[in-house]
């Protein structure tokens, strides 16, 4: 069954799409309903490489929504990054199997925590291919519905070659969930989200992965699955098929039965924020805990990025990698320093957090690279949520559009900004359309890179 919503939602269509939406006369919390206690608990399951942290908007909205917090939950798995070969173990990766037995013993907490006999499963990317496996071997009866956001469902590519990549369309995986009249397991039911031709996972051409001319025999419609409600977007990157509000209106109706009452995020007044510390081993991200992290946290100035008052929050990370809860003021921009080991200590500037959170993920920033040689300070700009280059992104860095942004061509989430020694404790405005983050330019001969991470 497939379904065209461009227009309606390449258009407001009436909806406070706008996350910015906080307005003060709002600040009660959104408290659950009955129609809401008849939603099944929710279980978010992130992509490849990546962490629970990314569906904290999502969270928001829901609660928003009248959903309780502990009727959700978001998995981080071990070691988030695919194998290169399924079947051959590779360090600090992970097969489809060690995900399945992961994302099987996360539902089983969540039903048991809840005592719900049935959960709803939602995944970006990898994730997907995560729900999929369960489902289809043993797990139907545990899953009332599957979203797919973004997921490769026919693979990133479809060739001959890399037969054992877990993301080959023609490999022995995908062509084992694909099977069928039918791509979908019977009793549950299953939605998929998809881009209309932004999604650099779902190309006919390999230029989006630096491979230009390239056939990968896959088009934009190969997240979509026969059995299944396929929704269209509109023109959205890949992250953006689980994360932006327009995928949050279509995974609540498909999940709850109606439309939300609401898209823009309700407010707190008050906040407390925690979350868990890892690192990159080997070059590999993971979400193992970090241990002797230490996490600050400091209110910082809207318009000059600069530190006000006393540290909010102080403390190191002891063997479950957990930091927190500090208690913020959620109209005050933050700055979050990310001492850990073996990596570049790290201070991310964020936008003010409307609500309480218990999943903000901090990794330290990549190491120095040989580009960063002769800089003086390195910023980055991040969007974890989403990707740079969309034709309607306005994206600056310093006041400029980065050298490593191409319009049209979404195929990062970060931007990098190099200053020279002289410009070393300026302040640096990051800007992705209307949203606007200030970050101090540390010095690199300290081991330190400021991130300015863009929450929307």
């Amino acid at each position: 069954m497939k379904l065209s919503r461009r227009m309606i939602l390449q258009g407001a269509g009436g909806l406070a799409f706008a996350v910015a939406n906080f307005r003060m006369e709002a600040l009660a919390q959104a408290q659950p309903t009955a129609a809401a206690a008849e939603v099944p608990p929710i279980l978010f399951v992130h992509g490849n490489g990546d962490y629970d942290a990314l569906w904290m908007t999502t969270l928001w909205r829901m609660e928003s929504n009248g959903i309780a917090r502990d009727r959700m939950m978001a998995i981080n798995f071990t070691n988030p990054s695919a194998r290169t070969d399924d079947a051959v173990e590779q360090a600090n990766r992970s097969s489809t199997e060690d995900q399945r037995r992961e994302l099987a013993a996360a539902i089983t907490e969540l039903k048991r925590r809840t005592g719900a006999a049935r959960v709803a499963l939602v995944g970006n990317s990898r994730g997907g291919n995560s729900i999929r496996n369960v489902v289809k071997n043993g797990g139907s009866g545990d899953v009332s519905h599957a979203v797919l956001c973004g997921t490769p469902n026919h693979g990133v590519f479809a060739l001959d070659d890399l037969l054992g990549s877990e993301f080959n369309g023609r490999g022995a995986f995908l062509r084992g969930l694909n099977e069928g009249d039918s791509e979908v397991t019977p009793g549950t039911a299953f939605l998929t989200l998809r881009s209309d031709g932004m999604d650099k996972y779902a190309q006919p051409d390999g230029r989006f992965m630096g491979k230009p001319g390239v056939p990968t025999n896959v088009t934009a419609e190969g997240p979509e699955l026969k059995g299944a409600t396929n929704l269209v977007l509109g023109t959205i990157d890949h992250r953006e098929t689980a994360y932006h509000p327009r995928a949050f209106r279509e995974i609540y109706k498909f999940i709850a039965g109606r439309e939300p009452a609401r898209i823009a995020i309700t407010p707190e007044p008050t906040v407390r924020l925690s979350g868990l510390v890892t690192g990159v081993v080997d070059g590999v991200p993971t979400n193992r805990p970090v241990t002797g992290a230490m996490v600050e946290v400091h209110h910082v100035d809207r318009e000059s990025g600069e530190r006000k008052g006393d540290v909010v929050y102080r403390a190191t990370t002891g063997a479950d990698g957990r930091w927190g809860a500090a208690a913020v003021d959620p109209a005050s921009p933050l700055e979050i320093v990310l001492t850990s080991p073996d990596a570049p200590t790290t201070h991310f500037y964020r936008s003010p957090f409307p609500r309480s959170s218990d999943v903000v993920h901090l990794r330290a920033a990549r190491p120095f690279i040989p580009a960063d040689k002769d800089a003086g300070a390195v910023v980055i700009m991040s969007r974890p949520r989403g990707y740079f280059g969309l034709p309607r992104d306005t994206v600056l860095l310093d006041g400029r559009e980065p050298a490593d942004v191409h319009p049209g061509v979404p195929t990062d989430a970060t931007a990098t900004l190099r200053l020279p020694a002289s410009e070393v404790g300026r302040n640096v405005v990051a800007q992705f359309n209307e949203e606007r983050i200030v970050a101090r330019a540390w010095p690199a001969s300290e081991n330190r890179i400021a991130v300015a991470e863009l929450t929307y």
